[in-house]
């Protein structure tokens, strides 16, 4: 079974985890929920913290903001929400694209933690606050 980048648009159904609210445990930052500058996490502004460090989302996710920026499969577009694809796939890759970077980062404001914040980068950019998380499609085939 293959591995793969989420998509833009699954990355937030999962940091959401089925919450509107602009975090996923609620509309205030809290010290016990992520690591940012400003979180006042113990790693806040200064490194990365341990996987795991903070509590899961209410789809037992962990870190889905803050600690380093998820890079996903799509190619930016500058209106997301306007110009996105409306089935959950990706923007189709283009010459060149940049790449959306969703959840923020240990060196972040808390802002970019928010359920809509982004960003973009590169595919040859390479820093400590940027990292990537997988997804495993599964397939199942019907026997007639």
């Amino acid at each position: 079974m293959p591995y793969r980048l989420l998509t833009e648009a699954e990355w937030e159904y999962a940091a959401r985890a089925g919450r509107m609210t602009v975090y996923p445990w609620g509309n205030d930052l809290d010290v016990s929920n992520a690591n940012c500058d400003g979180c006042k996490s113990q790693w806040g502004g200064k490194q990365t913290a341990p996987v795991g460090s903070f509590k899961p989302n209410d789809f037992g996710l962990y870190d889905m903001r803050g600690n380093v920026w998820e890079w996903v499969q799509d190619c930016y577009i500058e209106n997301a929400y306007a110009a996105a694809p409306t089935d959950g796939t990706a923007a189709p890759d283009t010459a060149n694209c940049t790449r959306v970077l969703r959840g923020g980062t240990w060196i972040s404001d808390s802002r970019s933690l928010r359920a809509a914040g982004r960003s973009r980068g590169g595919p040859n950019n390479r820093n400590d606050f940027s990292g990537f998380r997988v997804a495993r499609s599964l397939y199942s085939s019907a026997i007639d």
